[in-house]
Formats: C-alpha cells, structure tokens, sequence
C-alpha cells in the first residue's frame, strides 16, 4: 500500500525551507510515496473543512516533481506558514466551522481551546501516514503533541536563531548570520562617512547566537546577547572608548532583539501569539537613545529584522536542509517515527522529537563570551563546535 506524507512549515520562515521540502518530496517519489503540502502549518489542517470541499484544495497541495522542481531556488516556503497552534486556539481565530462544535476542548482559566482532536480527524481523513512538520520549538512542540497522540512524525528543525534544543544546528542559521555580517560590513561606510557609533539589532528571542556569530565574524565592537543583562553606562563608555582608538573614529556594536539591561525588562509589544510570544524589538532604539545622551556622540540605528532571514539560502542551508529532508525520508522508509533529524559534533543524527520540550537553547556564555568587555571570547578553540554553539 502506497504510504501518503504530509509536509508543512510552520512558525517564522527562514532560507533553507524549500530545499528540504523539495528534498523531502523528491526522496518519497523515488519511494513511490504520495506527497500532501500543507498549507500555511498547522494552520491548514486546523481550518481545513470537512464538509466544505472549497477549503479542501486552498489548504492541501498534491506534490509532484514538476510542484517541486524549482522551488530550491528562492527563500522562505512555498508552502506558506502561520504560528497557529491547535492545541490553545483564541476565540477570534477559532474557524467559524469549528466554534461551539464538539472538537474543542476547553483549557483551563482561559478563553482558549484545544482543538488537537479535530487535527488528527483531519489528518486520518486525507489518509497521512507520516507527518514531517518542519518549525522551530514552537511548531515543533504540537508535533510532540500529536506524536503523543499516536501520529507519526518525522520533524526538522529551523530557526534563525539555532535555538531549536536536540541539535547543533537549524535551517536557516548560516545564511542569518550571512547576511547579517554582509550588513554590517557594509553600514560601516555611512557609519564611519559620519564618525558615528553604529548599534545594529539582530532578531533572537531566547539565544543570542546569532549576535554573538555575527559580531564575531564582522569584528564589530561590542555584541550584546539575550543572556546576558548588559550594564548602559558601561557599554556607551566601551563604544566612546572604541571610537576614539579606530582611526576612522567610529564604534560599531549588535544586540539581539531578547537582550535586556540591568535593572529592566525584555522590550516586547503586541498581543502574544498561539505560543505566548509578544513581539519583540525596539532594545536597540532604546539603546541607541540613551547611548547618545551618555556619550553625547550621534548614533546610527539600524535594525536589520526580516533582512536577516530573506532571500535564497547560501550553501551551507543548502546542504543541511537538503541532508535533513534525504535523512527524514530514510527514518519513514524505515518505519522510525517519532523522532527529530539533527546534527550533533558535525554529523547527522536523531533524537526523540519529545528533545524538543527538553530544554531552552542558548549561549554557552562561559566558554565563548565575555561578560565584562561585551564581546565574543573563545579560550580554546581546540574541540570547539563549528558555530560556537
């Protein structure tokens, strides 16, 4: 019997989707595998309509290889994706089908319900073998859900922010920082055009990865990273000191979005999202501002946001999308589900999908940062990981 693979992506979109769903497609037709896209995560099945066939083409995709055949060559999904998350689903984004139907499960102290069961209808009714949702923690952590439930799943991580825990390394983390270091390298110019102090805010909620790797790759001069509460004063009188001994008198620094002062608190707006999740940003503006009433010098402020994750993947996303997807096929050839593909120590593994829920990824400060120069620091590089993760 011809087994029927259900691919989505889901949470924030990051290069290297593509390729692994091209990867992972292109592998199950060798094995004479039906392919199901799933539009916009675990956004499509949840307002996916039994009864209103309309729905049933907008939010399910048969793959083929001609589907597929290109889509390697640009970023983001082309599947789309969403931060939708069944199991705690808000009353204004509940689907008009669904409200004061039987599928939803109350939670408890909340307004919120549970729609996992309807979920799994779903997925029986397109007759899903195997789930390979591909996400970061977030999504990942419904996948945990349903495999508990009895589904099988497959998962790959991503995230720009490398912070998925289980694995070294996430799609969509090498060409992040690519980019990130490429601007840098070229605000430098206006920067140092205006003899100014340069603050550039990089995205990183829980991990300051992508700070640290992008400071310590474009040798900027001060990074500031979601782990470690930075002291103001301290840092303006850094950057003062900085400027003065570059000979084209300017300062540059990073800090991630989830960075946090001494004394303060995480700058977040907006409603939280289906995960718990406000929006962060605005520590750099705030940062910059009170850098220029310290030092009185005029400051530059950028930041860099969606840039960081747009365009076509570089060659290492590439590679790791590609191998995971090839790697995910090989598990559901073999009947091995419940589990997450992974890199540990530069080579391809697996660990339970439930790693997911394990732990929180970040910084291994002590070994590769400096927590009173505000800069990356490795003692020894012998034995170190490749990303200094």
């Amino acid at each position: 019997m011809t087994k029927t693979i259900g691919i989505l992506t889901g949470g924030g979109d990051v290069p290297g989707l593509n390729p692994a769903i091209k990867s992972v497609a292109m592998g199950a037709f060798e094995m004479g595998y039906r392919v199901l896209g799933i539009r916009r995560g675990w956004g499509g099945l949840l307002n996916y309509n039994l009864d209103e066939p309309s729905t049933h083409d907008y939010y399910i995709k048969e793959l083929t290889r001609d589907s597929v055949r290109t889509i390697d060559r640009t970023g983001g999904t082309f599947l789309h994706t969403s931060r939708t998350n069944p199991q705690k689903v808000s009353p204004k984004s509940t689907p008009d089908f669904l409200k004061n139907s039987k599928w939803g499960k109350p939670i408890k102290d909340s307004e919120d319900m549970d729609y996992t069961d309807y979920v799994m209808k779903v997925i029986s009714h397109l007759g899903i073998d195997v789930l390979v949702p591909i996400g970061g923690d977030d999504t990942l952590s419904f996948a945990v859900r349903l495999h508990r439930e009895g589904v099988p799943v497959v998962a790959i991580p991503k995230t720009m922010d490398n912070d998925v825990f289980g694995t070294d390394y996430c799609i969509g983390f090498s060409t992040a920082v690519t980019r990130s270091v490429e601007f840098i390298t070229n605000m430098r110019t206006s920067v140092g055009s205006h003899e100014r102090i340069g603050v550039i805010e990089l995205f990183g909620r829980n991990s300051g990865e992508t700070s640290l790797i992008s400071a310590y790759l474009a040798y900027v001069d001060r990074a500031i990273i979601s782990e470690v509460p930075f002291n103001i004063e301290k840092l303006a009188n850094f950057l003062l000191e900085d400027k003065r001994n570059n000979p084209s008198n300017y300062a540059i620094m990073t800090i991630s979005e989830g960075a946090i002062m001494e004394g303060g608190e995480i700058i977040e707006s907006g409603e939280a999202d289906a995960y718990g999740h406000r929006k962060l940003g605005g520590i750099g503006l705030i940062t910059a501002e009170m850098i220029k009433k310290i030092t009185g010098q005029n400051i530059m402020y950028q930041q860099l946001g969606y840039l960081m994750r747009s365009g076509a993947p570089d060659s290492l996303d590439r590679m790791v999308a590609m191998s995971f997807g090839n790697l995910a096929i090989q598990l559901i050839r073999r009947n091995e589900t419940g589990k997450m593909v992974a890199l540990h120590g530069g080579k391809y593994t697996t660990v339970p999908v439930e790693m997911v829920l394990a732990g929180k990824k970040r910084v291994d400060v002590a070994s590769f940062y400096d927590i009173e120069q505000y800069r990356p620091r490795v003692k020894d590089f012998m034995g170190v990981p490749m990303f200094l993760s």
